[in-house]
């Protein structure tokens, strides 16, 4: 018999500051919002992000895969596009697909995430991907996201 998944990570589990000082070196701001509160900008509605400019906002209760989802967003429009920005930001598979594989990187940078449980939490949400799993799209499937990202210098080469 398999062991129950453990339940997604939520922000309520990280620590905010660390977020925070992610989502700030991509020029960014983390803005908490109180338990119960709707989530200005969320796309999927509560208690997933919300994007709204250059601020993501999220509840302890918020998914961090939707948090850096969000993020990623973000970071992946030029500045100018940015300010735009309420609640939907693709224009583009390229983008979404650029989106989900900085998400998977950036989840490296936040102590007790890491890239394996991040693709864990992304599987169990419901993110799909035609070879089966998000750890099988980002080791065989995306190079293409890897290269946007590159060349728009979000990524080394």
């Amino acid at each position: 018999m398999d062991a129950p998944a453990p339940p997604i990570l939520c922000l309520r589990d990280i620590a905010l500051g660390d977020a925070a000082s992610l989502l700030s070196r991509h020029g960014l701001t983390l803005e908490p919002v109180a338990d119960g509160d709707p989530i200005p900008g969320s796309y999927w509605g509560e208690p997933e992000a919300g994007i709204i400019s250059t601020t993501v906002f999220a509840r302890g209760d918020t998914p961090v895969h939707s948090m850096l989802h969000e993020a990623c967003h973000l970071i992946v429009l030029p500045p100018e596009r940015r300010a735009a920005v309420h609640t939907d930001a693709t224009d583009s598979v390229a983008e979404e697909d650029a989106t989900c594989y900085l998400q998977i990187v950036l989840a490296d940078s936040l102590p007790g995430v890491g890239r394996a449980r991040l693709m864990a939490d992304m599987d169990a949400w419901g993110y799909t991907y035609r070879l089966g799993s998000t750890r099988a799209w980002f080791e065989q499937d995306a190079d293409d996201a890897r290269q946007w990202l590159v060349e728009r210098g979000l990524l080394p080469a």
